[in-house]
């Protein structure tokens, strides 16, 4: 059978598995904010392990990690290029705080069960106004020890492209004053936007970790840098 094919047959099994799961691990959180937010963390850290094996072992995508992300109170900055990683942040960083746009934090019963687990919503045709809220909220956050995960370009690239970061990295950067960890990847290479899926290699390579106080454009050129070093 064609590689093509047995690609889509992969694809199409890991979405019949991973979408219907998914409301049952989200109806399972919804179900632990009575009981504690540990028990939240638990079952929102089981669906991205269940995610992780669903990756792994029906699309046959393995992932491989030059350097290992610090635990504690960290800016941590990904590229971003297929959802694959915005899952997988909860499982290769302790606890995170997801930055994430408002569209996804809203979303019924899912949105909740992020909203209950910790993630920050940003509307990004708010302007001034979101970022302002942003930095409320991300401090909040940062102040429980948790580290803060933020895409900073804003949204999925294609492979290759490396567009400048968005304002609200450096605003993160300066109100948190967290040393930043950037991760590299090059994720679009397996999974591409569409349907299909491929199996292979995600490469994750994770950069020198930049300290607090840099003036804006050194630190916005070197996290630039960082995470665009597997284009």
């Amino acid at each position: 059978m064609a590689r093509p094919v047995i690609a889509a047959l992969r694809s199409t099994l890991f979405a019949l598995i991973f979408y219907p799961g998914t409301l049952v691990y989200v109806l399972m959180i919804l179900a632990a904010t009575a009981v504690s937010e540990r028990a939240v963390r638990y079952w929102v850290h089981a669906w991205a392990q269940f995610h992780y094996w669903l990756v792994q072992h029906i699309l046959g995508i393995r992932f491989a990690w030059d350097g290992v992300i610090p635990e504690g109170p960290f800016l941590i900055a990904v590229k971003h290029q297929a959802m694959v990683e915005a899952v997988d942040t909860l499982r290769f960083a302790k606890s995170p705080v997801v930055v994430m746009k408002r569209e996804l934090s809203n979303m019924p019963l899912w949105g909740k069960a992020a909203r209950a687990y910790g993630v920050i919503g940003v509307d990004r045709e708010a302007g001034a106004k979101a970022l302002r809220e942003m930095m409320v909220d991300a401090k909040a956050a940062a102040a429980t020890g948790r580290p803060v995960i933020i895409f900073p370009e804003g949204t999925r690239v294609p492979l290759g492209e490396a567009p400048p970061l968005r304002a609200g990295f450096a605003g993160l950067y300066r109100i948190l004053g967290l040393p930043v960890v950037p991760v590299a990847l090059d994720s679009a290479r397996v999974w591409p936007r569409g349907f299909v899926k491929h199996p292979g290699t995600i490469r994750f390579k994770v950069g020198e970790t930049i300290p607090p106080g840099l003036k804006r454009d050194e630190v916005e050129a070197r996290v630039h840098a960082a995470i665009n070093a597997l284009n």
